[in-house]
């Protein structure tokens, strides 16, 4: 841009400050920024709508999704069956509902509890440092050290399958990426000079951490919230697709694609397997693109 039109921009702005058109922005940048992501947008109006239809199914339809009725088994869609019925009559479009709750419960709880432990532990041992840091940090590698996939695969064969049991692994095994990102926020925080000068008026620790400098790292910390729901909401469904998740008379996404494994069900009775996989699909994503706007709106290198 040459700079006679850089000049022209300059006194088109300078013009509407002086006839008082022009008016500082109110309200939050983070907020402006988000908004103004339309994939982060979508994303924030899928989940919304899947997360509401799950709470509010029984507004949304009048089935039983555990009911079994074996003279309506893998009837096709239709106005008494949105989604159809499976291989014992059940109604796919109320076990689709109702394991959303399921579902969206086991990913987030987990995600979210783990981000307690590992943000909570992470932010005092990555200020503080010493024997407790090197402690946890060693923990952390030795439960990092393994693929997820096994670790969970052979916590479940040990304690068996549960709602609770598969909370407790997901916990187990999500904690440590949290407490790595949140120590090194707070290692790169706290040689700044607020935390020195908050150190130096004899400002107790709790209240540096937890008060001051964790506030200054929540922009990653929120978005590895929504990737680790995103991931533990695919480990659910994978694990009760080979029958190693929740138990299957509990519905779930992943019970309900459980149901088809059996080839001629792929093959035949599309309406079993297609809808639930495009409710995760669109779930998936739409966390994925939350998380990408939130880290947009969050890195100030990136702010506009």
């Amino acid at each position: 841009m040459s700079d006679a039109a850089i000049n022209a921009k300059f006194d088109k702005i300078r013009a509407l400050e002086e006839a008082g058109k022009l008016r500082a922005r109110t309200g939050s940048r983070a907020l402006r920024k988000l908004t103004s992501n339309r994939l982060a947008v979508f994303g924030l109006v899928v989940f919304s709508i899947i997360v509401l239809a799950s709470i509010f199914a029984p507004l949304l339809t009048s089935q039983d999704p555990a009911q079994i009725d074996l003279r309506d088994r893998l009837q096709p869609p239709s106005w008494e069956h949105w989604f159809g019925t499976d291989m014992t009559g059940r109604d796919v479009f109320a076990r689709v509902l109702y394991g959303g709750r399921i579902s969206i419960l086991v990913g987030l709880g987990s995600a979210l509890i783990a981000a307690v432990i590992g943000v909570g532990i992470g932010a005092y041992s990555g200020y503080k440092g010493g024997w407790l840091d090197a402690i946890v940090l060693r923990v952390s590698e030795a439960f990092m050290s393994f693929p997820q996939i096994i670790l969970v695969l052979l916590l479940v064969s040990i304690v068996g399958q549960s709602l609770i049991n598969l909370i407790v692994i997901f916990v187990i095994t999500g904690w440590g990426p949290m407490y790595r990102l949140t120590r090194a926020r707070m290692l790169s925080l706290r040689e700044e000079e607020y935390v020195q000068a908050l150190r130096a008026f004899g400002v107790s620790t709790f209240k540096i951490c937890y008060k001051h400098m964790l506030p200054n790292a929540l922009g990653p910390i929120m978005v590895n919230i929504t990737l680790t729901t995103a991931m533990f909401i695919l480990a659910e469904a994978g694990l009760s697709f080979l029958g190693l998740g929740v138990p299957l008379n509990i519905p779930t996404w992943g019970n309900i694609l459980n149901a088809a494994q059996d080839l001629r069900i792929l093959q035949n009775y599309w309406w079993i397997w297609l809808p639930v996989g495009t409710v995760i699909s669109l779930f998936v994503l739409s966390v994925n693109f939350i998380g990408d706007g939130l880290r947009d709106s969050t890195d100030p290198t990136q702010q506009g």
